[in-house]
């Protein structure tokens, strides 16, 4: 049981050390996600995407948040963070700390590509090529290479190209073949051919690729026809990606389609260059793209880890995880498909992966299709290219229903597609509206409304994740579907907020259900924990469990710290960024911080109060949110917190997906008060527990439908939960 913290606290409420740092977090997050690279329990291939995964989200770091920081000290910015570092201690904590991350990718690479030839998978090098090979990679490079690659020459008549963000090119030096003349030689990679070759397979030689840089050097004759090699220098460039509204734009379409072709030539934040180059064109890369030496990383290994994921092949099988196939809950299956009439005998939640996002698409389409259906309001954050949720909206659009769809075109790198989904809705007839233009819509909400015995009924989707089937696979999410007439009204109000004004009014909806940012949530959150916090002082049962993406806002953290000081037991489960530091003396005794990185990436949100009994029980307040608690989220974003109200979604919730998640010490990170992490346990063996491997092998209360009885999760024990 938790007690109240009597000591002085070893850190005091006051000082910023109280605060971890976000982008140091973010980096912690990081460095555990390359450390399934490493985990043996999964199988190699998705060990190489594990490092794969790193890799592209260090790029997309070093574009948005890192470049950030650069430009607030370009700019002479000294005010620091929440953690009290000004933007250059954070810009030299952030370069040490990569660096060393950096490094360790290309020691996991190293390792890696010896198994993988151990497995019969070959990254080859052009001088493992035997006459045969090389005449095969030559029509190749002819007529798929070739058509698309453009050799430069670099003078005072052709200036150095620009090189676009995430761009490869290779420098060379040249000289005649008499060595009558030298030249700077330049080629970008093209965008659109594959950085790694597969060869045609022979038997018993196993799969095999070669790197598209070496198969250009193989061939420079073809390029630089009379000219020789004397030196080359691989290089690869990241640039400032993040993009900012006027707040007084007046076309926000028109103003994003400049800022998205502003971002190809944003300022340089990075450029790695192999380390074997000669310093002199380094040198003159450097000089010529205006880099700045704060840019430059010298990369001892392969640049591009990123792309890594080219070598995960489907036919290696036995190097993957083991197909799913996700359920389709049995509860809609008895009713002949028929979404409406599931939701209406009761609410549901399908959690997805391990219930097919399917359901989703079903919902919509089937509204689209229902002639007595008369109308459908849609939120788009992020979705997949030819989505079949846009799909249905046209189809419902183009069969006269009203449909609205709030479209995001903030959302980061999903700019361009969302404007080009926005023009092809408005071509069917939907009434597409923009948002905020200071607030992204980040709420994932679906409203169906149809007409039932001359009443309209509105049937509602509140999701955790974007309505994105692909993604939808492989992220960890909930959605609940709901008849009940006050979440319809609030779903509506959402909308209303949204599409009725130019900025978010003062005065928030009244709302009957659901909690909403900008305007309320924050406070709302703030208040439940303050009332466990009472309950604990006045010798109540108290307690707070939740689970989300990031923790960074520092008046949600104070309140965690108060309420643990009173003697609240705080259970967090934070995937990725924590400001938070648990279990400091005085401050944070009775908070656990916890991150499960495994097969499947989690991304729901729950929030549990105790509300008077010890959790988990009947009486808990539960809720599944859009949110993360972060800022962004509680004060410039439009995001849902919804109620968990139903008996049997409130105990799937709460006593299945909460406690699993609590109960995992296979894929469980504990982190410690310094916000470093250590695996929950030193070894996996049969008494371990797995919450993927148990979501993939149980299917969900609510949707269990004639299923006689689920197994839940084992309970919370002191000893699993104190397990090294």
């Amino acid at each position: 049981m938790a007690t109240a913290s009597k000591s002085k606290p070893a850190i005091s409420m006051t000082s910023p050390k109280r605060f971890l740092n976000r982008e140091l977090s973010w980096l912690e997050f990081n460095d555990r996600v390359l450390d399934e690279a490493a985990n043996t329990a999964h199988p190699l291939l998705e060990r190489l995407r594990f490092l794969s995964i790193s890799a592209s989200n260090l790029d997309e770091f070093y574009m948005v948040r890192y470049a950030g920081l650069r430009e607030q000290v370009r700019a002479g910015v000294i005010r620091p963070s929440q953690d009290g570092l000004t933007p250059a201690e954070q810009v030299a904590a952030i370069e040490a700390e990569a660096a060393d991350l950096m490094a360790e990718q290309q020691e996991q690479w190293k390792s890696l590509r010896k198994e993988l030839s151990e497995a019969g998978i070959h990254l080859m090098a052009a001088s493992d090529l035997k006459k045969g090979e090389r005449t095969w990679l030559k029509t190749y490079f002819e007529n798929r290479v070739f058509p698309i690659i453009t050799p430069l020459a670099v003078d005072p008549a052709h200036p150095f190209p620009f090189i676009p963000n995430l761009g490869f090119a290779m420098a060379l030096r040249l000289e005649s073949l008499d060595g009558s003349e030298a030249m700077t030689g330049l080629v970008p990679l093209p965008t659109f051919a594959p950085r790694f070759i597969r060869m045609p397979d022979k038997a018993g030689q196993g799969i095999r690729f070669v790197a598209l840089e070496d198969v250009i050097v193989l061939f420079l004759d073809m390029l630089f026809p009379g000219m020789r090699e004397t030196g080359r220098c691989l290089f690869r460039i990241a640039r400032d990606s993040d993009i900012e509204i006027e707040e007084e734009a007046e076309d926000l379409i028109r103003d994003f389609e400049i800022l998205l072709k502003q971002r190809r030539r944003g300022r340089i934040v990075r450029i790695k260059i192999e380390k074997s180059a000669p310093k002199s064109l380094r040198d003159e890369i450097m000089r010529e793209i205006e880099a700045e030496e704060q840019d430059e990383v010298l990369v001892d290994g392969i640049l591009g880890l990123a792309q890594l994921s080219e070598l995960i092949v489907d036919d290696r099988p036995d190097l993957l995880f083991p197909p799913f196939e996700p359920r389709y809950p049995e509860r809609i299956l008895a009713m002949g498909g028929d979404c409406f009439a599931a939701i209406r005998q009761k609410d549901i939640i399908v959690h997805h992966p391990y219930e097919a996002f399917d359901v989703v698409v079903q919902f919509i389409r089937q509204a689209a299709r229902d002639p007595n259906v008369v109308a459908i309001k849609q939120t788009l954050y992020r979705t997949s290219a030819n989505s079949p949720v846009v799909a249905a909206l046209i189809e419902a659009a183009e069969e006269g229903k009203n449909v609205t769809a709030l479209v995001e075109i903030k959302a980061r790198f999903d700019e361009e597609a969302n404007l080009r989904l926005a023009r092809d809705l408005e071509r069917a007839g939907v009434q597409v509206v923009y948002g905020f233009i200071d607030y992204k819509t980040h709420a994932k909400v679906s409203l169906v409304v149809r007409r039932e015995g001359g009443e309209l009924r509105n049937y509602t989707h509140f999701g955790t994740g974007n309505y994105h089937p692909i993604t939808a696979r492989i992220y960890t999410d909930l959605s609940l579907f709901t008849a009940d007439p006050a979440f319809g009204r609030d779903a509506n109000r959402l909308f209303n907020f949204v599409t009725a004004y130019r900025e978010p009014p003062e005065t928030p909806p009244q709302l009957e259900k659901i909690s909403m940012s900008p305007l309320g949530m924050q406070k709302d959150l703030i208040a439940m924990i303050q009332a466990e916090a009472k309950a604990a002082k006045a010798g109540e049962p108290s307690g707070i469990w939740a689970k989300m993406n990031s923790l960074v806002d520092p008046d949600v953290i104070d309140a965690l710290y108060r309420a643990s000081q009173a003697g609240v037991p705080i259970r967090l489960v934070i995937r990725g960024i924590c400001c938070l530091r648990p279990g400091v003396e005085g401050l944070s005794d009775n908070i656990q911080v916890r991150s499960i990185v495994g097969r499947f990436l989690e991304h729901s949100r729950i929030v549990a109060f105790a509300n008077g009994a010890p959790l988990p029980s009947d009486q808990a307040k539960v809720f599944i949110s859009s949110a993360d608690w972060m800022p962004r989220n509680l004060k410039r974003r439009v995001e849902a917190l919804v109620p968990v109200l139903n008996p049997t979604v409130h105990n799937q919730v709460l006593n299945q997906i909460m406690v699993a998640n609590l109960n995992d010490d296979t894929q469980t990170w504990v982190m410690n008060k310094d916000g470093e992490y250590e695996r929950a346990a030193a070894a996996v063996d049969e008494n371990s527990f797995s919450a993927h491997a148990y979501f993939m092998n149980n299917p969900s209360l609510s949707g269990r439908g004639e299923v006689p009885e689920v197994q839940l999760p084992p309970r919370l024990s002191p000893k699993r939960r104190s397990r090294k």
